[in-house]
């Protein structure tokens, strides 16, 4: 089989800083060689490919991804039943090509509805049915009765209550996961708190530690993972404390959260680019009160003020928002990278191992993916700029030169760069 050999790439690896004049061997679906040029000699019926200058790096990891999410708006009804499954299908597959062409080569599941739309969707992927990212499964969330997603009036008698699942007590909450699970389902969440964006009781926690440990130890037992929507300090202490691998948003968080959940080992997933949208255009959103703009402008001040403080200590910071939300569709998520560097104040080499790296090691899969080395899978993007130093470069698809995945080439506009070889 013959291999593709970049020669004289700008080598952002996921984990250094920028290297000049790198050659990169993929072999099959793997990366075969990375070193000098003179080093990788071409044999008969390689494609050679000098890149002179141009960025060659790692496939990016969004690690909050909503599937089925399309024009969201706050519904009256339960999140999942605003259209029947077989048409969210549709709408999952269009996202998901979406997100592998805006370079976004893996994608991890924030929840999605019942009849396992992201597993069975998963399943599709990676046999070729639908063109798509490596994807990190997700199913229905978790919640208590009355609490943040149990959205429904009662006298509804709703017999599907669509994106949700609710449960009282540990020995729910372990039954819960062990079912999705065994229907697919790698990633389970949880809605212990309300916050980014919808307020309830501050002081109030919908799921208990002990219904969170009990979700936690059989997601583990099973070799799976657990996130949790989670909003206030109180709550991701409770979350760090049982366990649970991802906490999503965090937008209350202080130095003793960070310091928790870099002992833990927690990833955290802050989405504030969405905070930052729901403040710059209420006109979409029900109920804009100055009341319900205050909170999300503290929220959105505290996580500017913090993580940079929980980037120096060390947590596995990634990316990843509530695209299809109105105001947030789908397609934006490398601008998202660039609200990080310019608003946030945090290195653009950081933000990119957020979107490589650290996406792999919440993934559980950093020895395959999320950085340029040999042996991995070659997931691998070719740019026109450097990211590192104008991160804006990646929303400009049209400088997404390549997009290669395991291997195979998504995106092929290297024609011109070709290099003739017998």
């Amino acid at each position: 089989m013959s291999r593709t050999i970049f020669r004289e790439a700008n080598l952002l690896d996921g984990e250094s800083p920028a290297r000049a004049a790198v050659s990169v061997v993929v072999d099959g679906d793997r990366i075969a060689f990375v070193g000098d040029g003179d080093a990788a000699p071409a044999a008969p019926g390689d494609r050679e490919i000098e890149l002179a200058g141009r960025t060659l790096m790692p496939g990016l990891v969004l690690s909050h991804f909503h599937s089925t999410y399309d024009g969201i708006t706050i519904m009256p009804e339960p999140l999942g039943l605003e259209n029947p499954p077989g048409y969210l299908m549709l709408v999952a597959a269009n996202n998901v090509r979406k997100a592998l062409h805006c370079g976004f080569t893996s994608i991890v599941s924030a929840g999605a509805i019942n009849d396992e739309i992201d597993v069975q969707l998963k399943a599709a992927i990676d046999d070729g049915v639908v063109e798509g990212p490596r994807m990190l499964a997700g199913g229905r969330g978790l919640d208590t009765t009355g609490g943040y997603t149990d959205t429904g009036p009662h006298w509804w008698e709703l017999g599907n209550p669509g994106a949700s699942r609710f449960c009282d007590g540990p020995d729910e909450f372990r039954a819960a996961v062990r079912a999705e699970i065994s229907r697919g389902v790698e990633i389970v969440k949880l809605f212990p708190s309300g916050g980014h964006g919808v307020h309830d009781t501050a002081a109030a926690s919908a799921i208990s530690e002990d219904e969170m440990r009990a979700a936690a130890e059989a997601a583990h037992q099973r070799g799976k993972k657990v996130r949790a929507h989670c909003s206030w300090r109180h709550s991701v202490l409770e979350c760090v404390r049982a366990g649970v691998d991802v906490i999503d948003h965090g937008d209350e968080i202080d130095r003793e959260c960070i310091d928790a959940m870099v002992a833990a080992g927690t990833t955290l997933v802050p989405g504030m680019f969405f905070l930052k949208q729901m403040l710059g255009d209420t006109g979409n959103l029900v109920n804009a009160t100055p009341e319900q703009m205050a909170p999300i402008q503290a929220e959105f001040d505290n996580l500017r003020k913090m993580l940079p403080v929980a980037q120096q200590a060390g947590v596995n910071l990634c990316v990843g928002d509530d695209y299809g939300i109105i105001i947030l569709p789908h397609g934006r998520y490398a601008e998202e990278l660039e609200f990080y560097v310019k608003e946030v104040g945090i290195a653009p080499l950081d933000v990119i191992r957020w979107a490589t790296r650290n996406g792999a090691k919440l993934m559980g899969r950093e020895d395959e993916v999320g950085s340029v080395s040999e042996g991995k899978l070659a997931d691998l993007l070719v740019v026109d700029g450097d990211p590192s130093v104008d991160i804006a470069v990646l929303q400009d698809r049209d400088k997404l030169l390549a997009i290669m995945k395991g291997g195979a080439l998504v995106k092929d506009h290297l024609s011109n760069l070709e290099t003739p070889n017998p």
